[in-house]
């Protein structure tokens, strides 16, 4: 059966292309959850290690009890943050429940965020060019496990400022992984590119907090640079750190302007990498042929 699907892609490259944009549209409602729950979950678990550790020095005090309701990436049911009323299956239709309802909740009317429709459309877009760049083959699979995790990875820290280990952890293992056969590039490569990537990063934060005393970033920037090292080899690094350093430069400061924020005003660092790590994931080489054609020769 498997196969015989598999056959059917290959003769119809619009139905494996339909499929993929499908899929990636379903699994873009779950990001949705992702995004939002996953913070407050490591929020909840932080907060109680720190109660067991603390349990003698906080005995008698009074503190806010921790909250004991079995919240996960499945439990709750989706519920309107106003009126608290479920959503129903048929509300929770990738993009076209979001049309059907013009934004709104269908019991309270209070407006539903367009960024949840965005972030669908996001995901599937950038599936079905993975699907389209990779054809039928286990390496669109990958692709699209790759792009996932980096679009959940963005818009936390975009919110949070939290590049959660959870996935960027998750994500470095399995780009070695991967590679163990050679998928994207060599084992070799991909070791290297973990290493260099987390070091690069670790060493340009201890030079600014010797010389400033103060910390430029989080390490989550370091294994979110490890973790694109493991999927595209050392020869990646410097196309990624380019692109993300000259993106988060531009907006950081237009954002600055526009906010009227000061600029000791903390930017996550995060986005930057992730957006760069998917234009490398297609695009590096031809970026770097580019530079050296127009740059050295």
């Amino acid at each position: 059966m498997f196969e015989n699907l598999i056959s059917v892609f290959e003769s119809n490259q619009w139905v494996w292309l339909a499929s993929v944009f499908v899929f990636s549209l379903l699994v873009g409602s779950f990001l949705n959850v992702v995004i939002y729950r996953l913070p407050i979950m490591l929020e909840r678990d932080w907060r109680k290690e720190c109660e067991e550790l603390l349990a003698d020095e906080l005995k008698g005090k009074k503190i806010k009890p921790a909250d004991n309701e079995n919240f996960n990436l499945i439990v709750p049911n989706s519920t309107c943050p106003k009126c608290k009323k479920a959503i129903k299956p048929w509300q929770n239709i990738p993009v076209l429940s979001w049309l059907f309802l013009r934004g709104k909740c269908a019991n309270c009317q209070n407006p539903i965020s367009i960024r949840y429709p965005i972030m669908e459309l996001l995901t599937a877009t950038l599936g079905l060019w993975a699907a389209y760049y990779y054809g039928v083959s286990s390496l669109t699979l990958w692709a699209l496990i790759f792009t996932f995790i980096l679009i959940s990875l963005c818009f936390i820290d975009l919110d949070t400022m939290l590049l959660p280990d959870q996935l960027t952890l998750g994500l470095l293992w399995l780009g070695l992984l991967v590679n163990i056969n050679h998928s994207f590039v060599s084992l070799e490569d991909a070791v290297i590119g973990a290493a260099l990537g987390y070091m690069s990063l670790w060493s340009v934060f201890q030079l600014f907090k010797l010389i400033t005393g103060k910390e430029g970033m989080g390490f989550g920037d370091f294994k979110l640079l490890a973790a694109l090292g493991a999927w595209m080899g050392w020869q990646a690094l410097p196309v990624i750190i380019i692109l993300s350093s000259l993106v988060g430069a531009v907006i950081g400061i237009a954002m600055l302007k526009l906010q009227q924020k000061d600029s000791q005003q903390a930017i996550p660092f995060g986005p930057y990498l992730a957006v760069a790590g998917l234009i490398a994931f297609y695009w590096r080489s031809d970026i770097t042929q580019y530079y050296l054609q127009t740059w050295v020769y």
